[in-house]
């Protein structure tokens, strides 16, 4: 039988690996390995498989376009399927956001939206954001503030890169209020742009809406707001990343949506295509004519194959139930999370929105707990469920269950989680685990 570790000389250490197991087959909310061992996936490649695993409408979208063509590079001729998911993305997009760009990822499409914003404005200076995550390509790299091993080894990256404070419990000043985090994060913000970075070289604030890999954080609607009037005020672009938190992931279509915002570019990317590789930015005709023919392109990006299964994902959209399932599943899950950091006080916080939620694990003095985190993982991995961390102490714990996950198996992934938790009490003897 193979064994992942008589296979991992072959393949880069630099790559982290959070199992060993081999996936061989996968259906809706569950995953199969080769020894015919079965999973529950609550991670679903890191948000991609909106409706779960192997959907039959997309499987069946991708084999028909596979059966009569898989790429011949859509800057030598157009396809079909990727003509008419730009179309469809067009009208669902917020705003005048109707001009599309396809590549193949979210760090391309960051480094692509990167690459516009410059050429639009004609200025080089970026905002970002500390917590954020937007990919580890050179120029994706370089906004990243989530962690800084991500930049070990290789600066100087791309140049004129500003952070500023997200308004998140763990990127302010311990002990404030959501309202106290907003005013602090702009208060920095506009301080940047005072004293730091002339607002004029500033080309765009490169911002998550909802904070992905830096720990499912929801901002408040008055930040997001406050700084689409910065932008305003000072001719700067907005772009959102969206990668994670759009396609109906936060309940709304798009995670701008529950802010009233519309940016001037956004980047989408995850689950478009049902599974396979692509992504999109898309902006405003006025922005995109200014970028200059033949200064950016792809080989593989808006490929018919990855299109067609935009298609038909996008297709599960269209009466409105699918979103309203993830506003109904969201607030079950929240709410038994919500139960169970009661019982179990290593649970200091649960937070999210829609089928974006996360939990966070802290010691007994309340510091952050990534111990516990890589134990109560080791007990779901044990118990047949597959999880992934968040935050930027690495001690949160996400839920990217596809759109359409059902009660039942939100119950069975609580009565795992629980178990887990329950099981690694003896470890920790001195915690109190049970209120």
């Amino acid at each position: 039988m193979m064994k992942f570790e008589d296979y991992k000389q072959y393949l880069s250490p630099v790559f982290a690996k959070q199992t060993d197991l081999i996936a061989k087959s996968a259906s809706g909310c569950y995953l199969t390995d080769i020894n015919g061992e079965k999973y529950l996936d609550f991670v679903q490649g890191i948000a991609v498989n909106a409706l779960g695993h192997n959907y039959p409408t997309v499987v069946k979208a991708i084999q028909e376009q596979a059966g009569n063509l898989v790429n011949a590079s859509f800057n030598l001729v157009n396809y079909e399927s990727t003509l008419t998911l730009a179309k469809k993305l067009s009208e669902l997009a917020p705003g005048n956001l109707s001009s599309i760009f396809f590549s193949n990822g979210g760090a391309e499409a960051t480094d692509s939206a990167l690459k516009l914003a410059m050429s639009y404005s004609g200025r080089s200076a970026v905002i970002a954001f500390m917590g954020s995550f937007h990919g580890r390509t050179v120029g994706a790299t370089a906004i990243t503030g989530s962690n800084s091993k991500y930049r070990k080894h290789y600066n100087p990256l791309m140049g004129n890169v500003y952070f500023a404070p997200y308004p998140g419990k763990d990127l302010c000043p311990a002990g404030m209020t959501e309202e106290e985090r907003t005013d602090y994060a702009l208060f920095e913000l506009n301080k940047l742009l005072k004293y730091v970075v002339y607002p004029e070289d500033v080309a765009c604030i490169y911002m998550e809406p909802v904070m992905g890999e830096g720990g499912y954080v929801v901002p408040s609607k008055k930040f997001v707001q406050s700084v689409r009037e910065i932008c305003d005020k000072h001719g700067i672009l907005l772009i959102f990343d969206e990668i994670q938190c759009g396609y109906g992931r936060t309940g709304k279509m798009w995670a701008s949506q529950n802010f009233d915002v519309v940016p001037d570019i956004m980047t989408v990317g995850k689950a478009i295509a049902g599974g396979l590789p692509m992504s999109a930015v898309i902006s405003t005709p006025e922005i995109m004519d200014k970028w200059p023919v033949g200064t950016h392109g792809t080989t593989f990006g808006g490929n018919p194959c990855a299109a067609a299964a935009g298609c038909a994902v996008l297709k599960e959209f269209e009466d409105g139930t699918l979103i309203e399932n993830v506003n109904k599943m969201g607030a079950y899950l929240k709410e038994k999370l919500f139960a169970l950091k009661e019982k179990y006080p290593c649970i200091s916080d649960v937070r999210g929105i829609g089928l974006m939620v996360a939990i966070e694990f802290s010691h007994e003095d309340g510091s952050p707990a990534p111990d516990i985190w890589a134990k109560v993982k080791k007990g779901c991995l044990e118990r047949h469920m597959l999880t992934l961390n968040c935050g930027v102490n690495g001690n949160g714990m996400r839920f990217a269950t596809p759109l359409n996950v059902k009660k039942e198996e939100i119950d069975e992934g609580l009565s795992i989680l629980e178990a887990s938790i329950q099981a690694y009490q003896s470890m920790y003897p001195s915690f109190r685990w049970d209120s």
